[in-house]
């Protein structure tokens, strides 16, 4: 697959964010408008699929933590280390809740929930984010970052008005569609459009080529929902 070229200041965008978003096409609109996020917005996924999703998503879960540790470790000032660290406690807090409640629900043994089978897909996304919060610097921490949680955050948001019976559908959307969240979209966002412009060209192409490759992972995950 051929890298990212160009940089930013040869852009017709006013965000680096949106610049990122634009070079991620057309990936950014298959992942945010994907069949699987329509179906589970429409209470038409069925509980094996979505039983699927959330055994991987779990178990990536535990890299995604790793990844925010790297970036609190990385974020230059106190300030930004406190809001990935607030962000790391919802997501081994309160996120983890739901996936427990869920989990018995949805009848998931306890060994899917310790030590499942990873997907080929799963294990790819996790590389790929681990390899670039260690190889790089914060601005690539924060690239993937972005990129997971921009594409949960305009999916959900394109299904918020939705309510599906199954609590596990529709707290899921609930918990990538609130204020809180918005907030650190928006904060991720915030860091990246201050700091990419700043950065030298190869390194804009770097970031977002981890962007738009982060963004093809996702439009994976939820191709393998329908794997069996």
């Amino acid at each position: 697959m051929v890298g990212v070229t160009g940089t930013f200041d040869d852009a017709d965008a006013d965000r680096f964010t949106e610049w990122l978003r634009r070079r991620s096409e057309p990936d950014w609109t298959a992942a945010t408008t994907h069949r699987f996020t329509e179906e589970l917005g429409d209470d038409a996924l069925s509980d094996d699929a979505f039983r699927r999703y959330l055994v991987q998503d779990y178990a990536f879960v535990d890299t995604l933590a790793s990844v925010v540790g790297y970036g609190v470790a990385q974020a230059p000032t106190m300030a930004e280390k406190r809001r990935l660290v607030v962000f790391l406690d919802a997501l081994t807090d309160e996120e983890d809740d739901y996936f427990e409640r869920s989990f018995d629900a949805l009848g998931v043994p306890a060994v899917d929930r310790e030590s499942p089978e990873l997907t080929p897909t799963t294990l790819g996304f996790g590389d790929l984010l681990l390899a670039a919060a260690r190889g790089g610097d914060y601005e690539e921490t924060l690239a993937v970052l972005l990129a997971a949680e921009w594409v949960y955050h305009a999916w959900a948001a394109r299904v918020a008005d939705r309510s599906p019976d199954r609590f596990y559908l529709r707290e899921w959307i609930a918990l990538h569609a609130n204020p809180e969240f918005d907030d650190f979209v928006g904060w991720l966002r915030a860091e990246l459009d201050d700091r990419g412009p700043t950065l030298s060209p190869r390194r804009q192409r770097r970031v977002a080529d981890l962007f738009r490759r982060a963004v093809a992972a996702e439009v994976a995950f939820f191709d393998a929902v329908y794997d069996g």
